[in-house]
C-alpha cells in the first residue's frame, strides 16, 4: 500500500511540474478575448480563443488566430488535446519593413496544442511575383499532422500616413 502512494504521489508531482512548464513557457501573445462554445459541469467551458501578434521579422504587420481550446478538467490541468481547428487573418497596420533576411516557410507563431506531442504554427512565404507576404496556420504532430489550414495574405503597399 505504501509503494502505491508513493507513485500516485509521483505521478502527481510529475504531472503539476509539467503542468507548470507548459503554462509558463507560453510566451504571451496578447490574448484579444474569447467565447464559450461548450459548457463544462467541470473545469473552464470548451472556447475559441483569439490572440495577437506581430510578425517578428516584417515590421508594419499584425495577425490575429483564433483556434479552439478544450476545457473541462484535463483542459485546466493542461493536459487536453485540442482540435487542429484554426483560422487566421493578417493585415498592413502601418508601413511595412524588413528586419532582415527570411526564409520561405519560416515560423512566426508556435503554440502547443497537447502536452506533448501536437502544435499550432504559423508559417510566412513572400510571394515575389505579386509582392505578397503569405501566412499559413497549421497543426503538426510527430506522427501525423492534419490537413486543417487557413491561409492569410498581406500585399505590401505603399503606406500613406493620415
Amino acid at each position: 500500500m505504501k509503494k502505491f502512494l508513493l507513485m500516485i504521489g509521483g505521478a502527481m508531482v510529475l504531472v503539476a511540474l509539467l503542468f507548470g512548464w507548459w503554462l509558463f513557457s507560453r510566451p504571451d501573445r496578447g490574448t484579444t478575448g474569447s467565447v464559450s462554445t461548450q459548457f463544462r459541469w467541470l473545469g473552464p467551458n470548451d472556447k475559441i480563443v483569439v490572440d495577437g501578434f506581430d510578425d517578428p521579422k516584417v515590421q508594419g504587420v499584425a495577425c490575429h488566430i483564433s483556434r479552439a481550446q478544450t476545457g473541462g478538467v484535463k483542459g485546466a490541468l493542461g493536459v487536453a488535446e485540442d482540435t487542429s481547428d484554426a483560422s487566421i487573418s493578417c493585415r498592413q497596420v502601418g508601413p511595412i519593413r524588413l528586419l532582415g533576411e527570411f526564409k520561405d516557410g519560416e515560423r512566426v507563431f508556435d503554440e502547443q496544442r497537447s502536452l506533448v506531442f501536437k502544435s499550432l504554427q504559423v508559417v510566412r512565404f513572400f510571394d515575389r511575383k505579386r509582392n505578397v507576404l503569405v501566412y499559413v496556420s497549421y497543426s503538426d504532430r510527430v506522427i501525423a499532422g492534419s490537413p486543417k489550414n487557413s491561409i492569410s495574405t498581406v500585399p505590401i503597399m505603399e503606406w500613406k500616413a493620415p
